[in-house]
């Protein structure tokens, strides 16, 4: 007994329609990748415009993303400091980082250069 498994039922596709499907996805795979560096090129300080050089924004994301890692870790030192558990500041910088991206928080530090 032979299994006619589904792709038996279908007509296969000729090689031009291959061809073709295989186009299809690669623009959409390239159109991803470009709004990917559009979106990342919107957020990283200092590679607004700069979408259209891809090694550019990701050389100042892996620099954007280090240097907060390191404002964190020395946010993290101060807490610690001062008293602060590690799961009191983790709390704490969770609950900050989301109003930042709900766009409800204003950093008090930008009050002083006024």
């Amino acid at each position: 007994m032979e299994f006619d498994g589904p792709s038996d039922n279908k007509p296969r596709l000729t090689s031009e329609q291959k061809k073709k499907n295989h186009i299809e996805s690669e623009k959409k795979r390239r159109e991803a990748i470009r709004q990917g560096f559009e979106r990342l090129s919107t957020i990283v300080p200092g590679c607004e415009g700069q979408a259209r050089s891809e090694s550019v924004v990701l050389q100042k994301t892996v620099k954007h993303l280090r240097e907060v890692l390191e404002k964190k870790d020395a946010l993290k030192l101060q807490a610690e400091a001062v008293g602060m558990s590690e799961g009191d500041f983790q709390k704490v910088y969770n609950d900050i980082e989301k109003a930042v991206k709900a766009g409800e928080y204003e950093d008090p530090a930008d009050d002083d250069d006024q």
